[in-house]
């Protein structure tokens, strides 16, 4: 198989899967099943678009061979007479194009169309209680974000063994468990709506920021996350953390254009070309974080904004200063302390470090980040050397930058990250 064979295959499923699932499980009810049909079809891709060249329509092709090998399954399967009835009715009704749903009973408009996107509902399918929140995100983030296990530990700052385990106990339980394909309400919806909102937060940072391969941006992983996202407020439009979420992807993806340069080079924040920004993402970002902040003094419970909002209000910071030198780092400095109260992390407190060295000098800074070179969960983080390289480095201690720079690079998956770690290595000197 050609290297450009494989990464098309890749990129497909990569773009594909979720979407593929999502339709199996609709069809099968069953999650794990439907996502072991879903691999069936990317094997198949792998033994036949080497041999007969890709097919005209990718995407057409796994999505029609995973449905033949999912009406085969249900045939042949030996099931009790009423599920099998059941599964009757639905083949014939996919095999006329007309799937019934659910949602045929809901307005038929655009809004109740879409409530009905089947990976948003496979969001929420493998969100179930009935999983650990660990489990339940590490699952969603594999069969709807199509990340790899070891993305996933990268992204939770654990070995790959230990959520590959996480996995196998996760379809297994969800399967015994015979969880139904459908949108939760009432409850039900919000109990599993942390989980959901960690899933595409996950996703969103994982397109931002890609933790391996040759690209800096996964932009195609950014635009699923911000789609969902604007998909869940229309389902829980009073929920403030569902608004503080989208608020802070639309302000984040303001930035995507000014993010990397024309050889694909990622590009600080610091340094880039404001004038890019998109305008209209940010007034999106505005309008939902105002929201999430009306709803937050309606509520007056002393808690103010949630995790994901009060994260809003600091791109939101950001995306107020028209140059780099207008930013208010002692507001963001005391967002992030806000922040670590809510949602006290070694992540959070890394970058609150960052917001009190760019408020108050990087000596401030760098008294936190030498605490934290200790903390466990952030042996194998990147940022964490990162961060210390670029204040040593301001604090001329340039020695010490570099070797810290190099560690970073030495860390990092990403390959555009770490050819920029290593060319800022190269600026410390000798």
């Amino acid at each position: 198989m050609t290297d450009e064979t494989h990464r098309a295959i890749t990129t497909v499923w990569r773009q594909e899967s979720a979407k593929i699932i999502g339709a199996l499980s609709r069809l099968t009810r069953d999650v794990p099943l439907a996502e072991e049909l879903a691999q069936d079809a990317l094997v198949a891709a792998l033994e036949t678009w080497p041999r007969q060249g890709l097919p005209d329509k990718p995407a057409a092709w796994l999505m029609t061979t995973a449905k033949h090998r999912a009406l085969d399954r249900l045939r042949h399967v030996k099931l009790s007479g009423d599920k099998l009835e059941q599964l009757g009715h639905e083949l014939d009704a996919r095999e006329a194009m007309i799937v019934p749903d659910f949602v045929d009973h809901l307005d038929d408009d655009r809004a109740a169309r879409e409530i009905g996107d089947d990976v948003l509902r496979l969001m929420f399918c493998a969100c179930h209680p009935v999983l650990s929140l660990e489990a339940r995100v590490a699952l969603t983030l594999k069969m709807v974000a199509g990340l790899t296990t070891g993305e996933i530990a990268r992204a939770y700052l654990q070995s790959e063994p230990t959520v590959a385990q996480r996995l196998v106990r996760a379809k297994r339980t969800l399967g015994e468990a015979n969880v139904p394909f459908e949108l939760p309400r009432g409850e039900a919806l919000t109990e599993r709506l942390a989980a959901v909102l960690e899933v595409l937060y996950l996703i969103f940072n994982e397109g931002y920021a890609a933790t391996s391969g040759e690209r800096w941006i996964r932009q195609d992983l950014c635009d699923e996350a911000l789609r969902l996202a604007r998909m869940l407020v229309k389902l829980a439009p009073r929920e403030g953390e569902v608004l503080g979420l989208l608020a802070l992807m639309e302000l984040q993806s303001s930035r995507a254009a000014a993010r990397v340069d024309a050889q694909g080079q990622p590009v600080l924040l610091l340094e880039q070309d404001r004038s890019t920004w998109d305008a209209a993402a940010i007034e999106r970002g505005l309008t939902a974080l105002e929201a999430a902040d009306r709803l937050a003094a309606e509520l007056d419970d002393g808690h103010g904004l949630g995790p994901y909002a009060l994260q809003a209000a600091i791109a939101a910071c950001h995306a107020r200063a028209r140059r780099a030198e207008d930013t208010e780092w002692p507001r963001i400095a005391a967002l992030y302390e806000a922040l670590a109260v809510r949602q006290p992390s070694p992540v959070v407190e890394l970058n609150r470090a960052v917001a009190l060295a760019m408020a108050f000098g990087p000596a401030v800074g760098l008294e936190i980040v030498d605490r934290l070179m200790e903390e466990p969960a952030l042996k194998q983080y990147h940022w964490l050397p990162s961060v210390r390289a670029d204040l040593l480095s301001k604090l001329g201690r340039n020695a010490e930058a570099k070797e810290e720079f190099e560690r970073a690079a030495a860390m990092t998956g990403n390959e555009r990250e770490r050819e920029l770690l290593l060319k800022r290595a190269r600026e410390q000197g000798h």
